[in-house]
């Protein structure tokens, strides 16, 4: 009997034992679908901070060698001392290492004539800042504690990263796929940018997942395009998923809101932080031969340089999971740049979903939903977010984190409602949903030196023209593109065109919210009436037909506003700004604007 009870206490003994010993072994918690913090993996103290460089499969900075980048990993100490191999929270950026300061003559001058050449600007050179073995810190403090490994790159000629900016081109890709690769076992991390000495990630189970703000944003898009096998989702936030749409918009030269100048070339002064005895080499390559002779700011036409640099054209090959995040009033990165992808990947099969909050640049999806698109991606729980919702939308009174779900963007239940217009455009014309024949033609006169915002709230004016719809009584629900048919002529071979889409009466007040006037906006070249690719000077007089979309919406306008068409010339916050003078006369009857409403009725 005491024989039995030596043996039956040795068992319990060595039961607590490895009950207890396998206690002590930190693991990820889910619950409801979602990564919970893991309080051993929450103090910074513990955290493993390192970085290397990860060799690529291209030079792009001509000194005979591969360009290898610098990466940074910050891991849990529980993937050394306890062999923990978790999944990858991955964030790169042409950024971390500092940009240019904004000095006189860094952008483009815009004062002057369409089609001719402005004079060149200046070209800063960036001060480089940073200190090893840290690049950047974000993400950390969200998914480390979540049972995630945060990693960061520098882009290409950025930072501590061998190579040349592209600001777009084919490198950009292929550097956060080399790191992916790494990560995966397939390829090349060093412990120093020249040596021998290789460094493993052997704490990584090879899954990866990006996001990122921005140009931040840009680049898990550029990676999903390769296909890399290994970045299981990607979370952009107000990417920038075509360069043409960035600097271009239906043939016109526009720059991105509040940056009025910017150009390709200027963006790559402005990140270009890397290695000082290659910025020669790569200036001479990069931004004075393939940006200037690609980039064509006398026409603006689409062509093969900005063709290489829309990520629309190389998604064949991208199977990652996709949550787009956007401002429906970001006009620095407009809202169509995460529509067109997001339509395009759903087209493809794979999992989206897309977050469209009413506010400006930047603002990603609530933390809970990205933590469930993680979760289900990056570790393999089956939390059914793939049976989730397709779209989610802040409506314009409510908390950004709390938007509301719908079953696609746009909504299923819109349908395009064709408005025509009625004389009185200097004041007041009509928008109506019964066509108005022989209205004829009116004519405004282009003045750059009056904002947008004066034109709209101008009783009359000859220098744009004003559609107005009757009194709403009731609210209004536009969801996806509404699209303009003109048919104008101008008094000059070029001119600019520029559409507002606005809720009137307008609302002056300092605390008026973002979506209280301008619904959406266009903007477009007549002399691309044919197309992007072609443009041909204007015939004075003669009259042209052209279509383009405004930029994609879902707004609910208010009972007792007025929707409102204002088509006018320059754009004083993006367009090229010529002397006055340009007039544009607009065919009333050949003229229409269609509007996506949910419910296909406008409610007058």
């Amino acid at each position: 009997m005491k024989k039995h009870n030596k043996h039956f206490l040795l068992a319990f003994l060595i039961g607590i034992f490895t009950y207890s010993h396998a206690q002590e072994k930190a693991a990820p918690i889910f619950e409801n679908g979602e990564a919970q913090i893991v309080p051993e993996f929450n103090n910074p103290d513990d955290w493993i901070r390192h970085d290397l460089w990860v060799e690529t499969t291209f030079d792009t900075d001509g000194d005979g060698k591969l360009d290898r980048m610098h990466v940074d990993v910050t891991r849990p100490k529980q993937t050394d001392t306890e062999g923990l191999k978790l999944p990858i929270v991955y964030e790169t950026s042409p950024y971390y290492a500092g940009v240019a300061k904004s000095v006189d003559g860094l952008f483009w001058n815009v004062h002057h004539e369409l089609g001719e050449t402005a004079e060149e600007r200046v070209h800063p050179e960036v001060k480089r800042r940073g200190k090893r073995p840290i690049i950047s810190n974000s993400q950390i403090r969200t998914w480390i504690p979540r049972g995630y490994i945060v990693v960061h790159s520098s882009s290409p000629g950025t930072g501590l990263s061998q190579g040349a900016p592209t600001v777009g081109g084919d490198n950009e890709s292929l550097a956060p796929k080399a790191v992916i690769d790494w990560l995966n076992g397939r390829a090349k991390g060093y412990t120093t940018p020249d040596g021998n000495e290789t460094v493993e990630a052997f704490w990584s189970t090879g899954k990866v997942g990006m996001t990122g703000t921005s140009y931040n944003g840009t680049l898990p898009l550029a990676a999903a395009t390769t296909g890399v096998d290994g970045l299981e989702a990607i979370i952009p936030v107000a990417p920038n998923t075509s360069y043409y749409h960035y600097y271009r918009s239906n043939g016109l030269v526009r720059s991105p809101g509040g940056y009025l100048g910017e150009d390709i070339d200027v963006l790559y002064d402005f990140i270009h932080s890397g290695d000082e005895s290659k910025r020669a080499y790569n200036n001479k390559t990069v931004r004075d031969t393939e940006l200037k002779n690609g980039m064509d700011r006398a026409t603006g036409d689409y062509n093969d340089f900005w063709a290489g640099r829309d990520y629309l054209n190389d998604m064949k090959p991208m199977k990652a999971a996709l949550l787009m995040s956007h401002g429906f009033n970001d006009w620095n990165v407009m809202p169509e740049h995460s529509y067109r992808i997001y339509k395009a990947a759903k087209e493809k099969g794979l999992p989206v979903q897309i977050y469209y909050h009413q506010f400006g640049h930047g603002g990603p999806p609530p933390i809970s939903m990205m933590n469930k698109w993680f979760t289900r991606y990056l570790h393999g729980i089956e939390n059914g977010v793939e049976n989730d919702k397709k779209a989610w939308i802040v409506r314009e009174y409510d908390d950004i984190k709390s938007p509301t779900a719908y079953e696609d963007y746009p909504n299923p239940e819109a349908k395009q409602v064709t408005l025509h217009l009625g004389k009185g455009g200097q004041e007041h014309g009509s928008l109506s949903t019964k066509p108005q024949n022989n209205q004829g033609s009116e004519t405004l006169v282009d003045d750059a030196s009056i904002s947008g915002k004066d034109l709209a709230i101008a009783k009359n004016s000859n220098h744009r023209l004003l559609y107005t719809s009757p009194t709403l009584t009731e609210d209004v629900h536009i969801s996806g593109v509404a699209k303009i048919s003109i048919k104008l002529a101008s008094s000059k071979p070029a001119a600019n065109l520029s559409v507002w889409l606005v809720s009137l009466p307008w609302n002056g007040e300092a605390k008026a919210k973002i979506t209280d006037n301008i619904i959406t906006r266009g903007w477009a070249d007549p002399q691309n009436y044919k197309s992007l690719t072609e443009s041909e000077p204007l015939s004075p007089g003669k009259f042209y037909e052209m279509s383009f979309d405004l930029q994609p919406d879902d707004q609910i306008i208010k009972k007792g506003q007025q929707i409102g068409l204002m088509i006018f010339s320059s754009d004083s916050q993006f367009t090229l700004l010529p002397k006055p003078g340009t007039e544009l006369t607009i065919d009333l009857d050949s003229t229409t604007l269609e509007l996506p409403i949910v419910g296909g009725k406008l409610p007058f």
